[in-house]
C-alpha cells in the first residue's frame, strides 16, 4: 500500500443539500483506540454519525463515516474538525519506517478562565456554547454566586487548536465572551492553571446513599413496560440484542449490535471497545430504520477470537448497559438545597464524554432553571471512573423544585437532550422511580 499525503490521510466530502450527510474518510495507519478517538471527536463537534464502513490490517486502517448535524442550525466548521481528526492519526511516516502501531502525544495544557459576570438565568450555558464554538474543551468547573447577584466562573479548559498561549487567540476569547454576556460582562482571566487544578482533578466523595442511586439505576423489566405504555414507539425496546458468533470465520468472532438509535450511540461502542482491548478488523455501521441501528463488528482480543463464555458475557453485559443508559441523571436533595446529578462513565485514557455540560446546561436555561453553582468531579467505582456533574439549582416561584412533576420534568428533559432522544418520548415512570427514591 502507498503512503498517502498529508492531504489524502482525512477527507471530508460535505453534503450538497442542508439534509444530505457529509462523508469522512479516513486512511492511515492504524493504532489502538482510534476509532473511539474518531467518533469522540465528531461528537465533540456535535455530528451524529448515520453510518459507517471500515477496515483494518493490523498495520493500516480505512474508515468512511457519513455525518450530519445533532441540530439543524448548528454548522460545523469542517477545516477544523479535519485537523482535529488529523491530529488523532498516527504519523504515516513513522509508522511506515519503523512499524510504530500507536502515538503517544502529549497531553494539552489546561488553563483557568475566569469569568466575573451578574448571575442570570442561562448564562452558564452562553459561555459553554462560546467555549465550544471556540474548540475549547472544558475540562473542570467550578461557579460561585457571590452575595451582591454576581457569579465567578472558573473554567479548567484545554484548546483542540493548541492556540492559547498566543495574544490573539486569548483576545478572541475575550470577545466571544464579552459579546454573548453584554452588559452582564463585568471581566476575564486566562492563565495556566497552576495546583488549584490538582485538587479538583481528585476524586470526589458522594454521599453513599446518592453514589447508590447514581450508579445503580438501570432499566428494569418494569421500567421497560412503562416505557412501552408511554410510547408505543418504543414498544420494541427490550428486544435490543447483542450477539457473539464464532463460526463464520476462522479468525474473528462477529459482535453484532441492534438496538435503539441515541446520541453518541458509536461512540459509546468504539469506547467500550477500547476498555476491553478489542481490535476491530472491519466495522459497517447500518443507518438508522425505524428508530434503530444494527452494528456488525469483526473483532479479536488480543489478537485471538472470543471463545472464553466470561469474556463474551463481560463483554456484552456492558454493552448492554451502555446501550440502555450510558448517562445516569437523577434529582437529589442535599441539605435543604435541591441537585441536579449526571454521570458518565470516564474512558481507559481518561477522556470524558464530549458536550455533556453544554447539554445539561442548554436544558436548564430552556426550562427557565436558575443555577446557583456548578462542578465537575471524578468518581471511582468498584469497577471504572466516573465524570459526575453536580448543579445546585435555585428555587424560583415560576418553577418551584419542591414539586414532584418540576423535577420529574427536569430529569426527563435532560436525559432526553443527551440521548438525542425527541421530547414527544416520556419516561415518567423512569424518572418517577429516581426522583422518588433520590428524595
Amino acid at each position: 500500500m502507498g503512503i498517502p499525503c498529508g492531504d489524502d490521510v482525512v477527507l471530508i466530502q460535505m453534503g450538497k443539500m442542508p439534509d444530505e450527510p457529509s462523508v469522512i474518510t479516513v486512511n492511515c495507519p492504524d493504532k489502538a483506540g482510534l476509532g473511539c478517538d474518531l467518533s469522540r471527536i465528531i461528537l465533540e463537534f456535535g455530528l451524529r454519525i448515520t453510518k459507517g464502513d471500515f477496515s483494518k490490517d493490523g498495520r493500516w486502517c480505512y474508515v468512511v463515516l457519513w455525518v450530519v448535524p445533532h441540530d439543524s442550525s448548528l454548522k460545523a466548521d469542517w477545516e477544523s474538525l479535519k485537523t482535529r481528526l488529523l491530529s488523532v492519526c498516527p504519523s504515516y511516516l513513522f509508522s511506515y519506517y519503523f512499524n510504530q502501531q500507536s502515538t503517544h502525544p502529549s497531553p494539552s495544557p489546561v488553563y483557568l478562565l475566569k469569568i466575573w459576570c451578574l448571575d442570570q438565568t442561562g448564562s452558564l450555558h452562553d459561555v459553554t456554547k462560546v467555549l465550544c464554538k471556540l474548540e475549547l474543551t472544558i475540562q473542570r468547573v467550578k461557579v460561585m454566586p457571590t452575595p451582591d447577584g454576581k457569579v465567578l466562573d472558573l473554567l479548567f479548559i484545554t484548546d483542540g487548536m493548541e492556540l492559547l498561549e498566543t495574544k490573539k487567540r486569548r483576545d478572541d476569547v475575550r470577545e466571544h465572551l464579552m459579546a454573548v454576556l453584554g452588559n452582564n460582562f463585568i471581566t476575564s482571566e486566562l492563565q495556566l492553571a497552576g495546583p488549584e487544578y490538582k485538587q479538583l482533578e481528585g476524586f470526589s466523595s458522594l454521599p453513599p446513599a446518592v453514589a447508590e442511586e447514581l450508579f445503580s439505576c438501570k432499566l428494569s423489566n418494569g421500567d421497560i413496560s412503562v416505557l412501552q405504555a408511554l410510547c408505543p414507539d418504543m414498544s420494541t425496546a427490550e428486544k435490543a440484542t447483542i450477539t457473539v458468533d464464532n463460526s463464520l470465520s476462522p479468525f474473528h468472532t462477529l459482535l453484532q449490535v441492534r438496538c435503539v438509535d441515541q446520541k453518541g450511540l458509536v461512540y459509546d461502542i468504539m469506547r467500550t471497545s477500547k476498555d476491553f482491548d478489542i481490535q476491530t478488523t472491519y466495522g459497517r455501521i447500518s443507518s438508522s430504520v425505524k428508530g434503530f441501528r444494527n452494528i456488525d463488528l469483526f473483532i479479536q482480543q488480543n489478537g485471538k477470537k472470543i471463545l472464553d463464555p466470561d469474556s463474551q458475557t463481560a463483554l456484552c453485559s456492558r454493552l448492554k448497559d451502555e446501550m440502555l443508559h450510558p448517562l445516569r441523571v437523577i434529582i437529589a436533595n442535599r441539605g435543604p438545597d435541591i441537585e441536579l446529578l449526571v454521570a458518565n462513565p470516564v474512558e481507559s485514557s481518561g477522556n470524558g464524554r464530549p458536550r455533556v455540560f453544554y447539554d445539561i446546561t442548554f436544558t436548564l436555561k430552556a426550562l427557565g432553571v436558575c443555577i446557583f453553582s456548578a462542578e465537575i468531579v471524578r468518581h471511582s467505582t468498584s469497577d471504572r471512573q466516573w465524570e459526575v456533574y453536580r448543579f445546585l439549582l435555585k428555587e424560583r416561584h415560576e418553577f418551584p423544585l419542591a414539586s414532584d412533576q418540576a423535577r420529574i420534568q427536569i430529569v426527563d428533559k435532560v436525559r432526553k437532550t443527551l440521548m438525542g432522544w425527541p421530547m414527544a418520548i416520556t419516561f415518567i415512570g423512569l424518572v418517577g422511580k429516581l426522583v422518588g427514591s433520590a428524595t
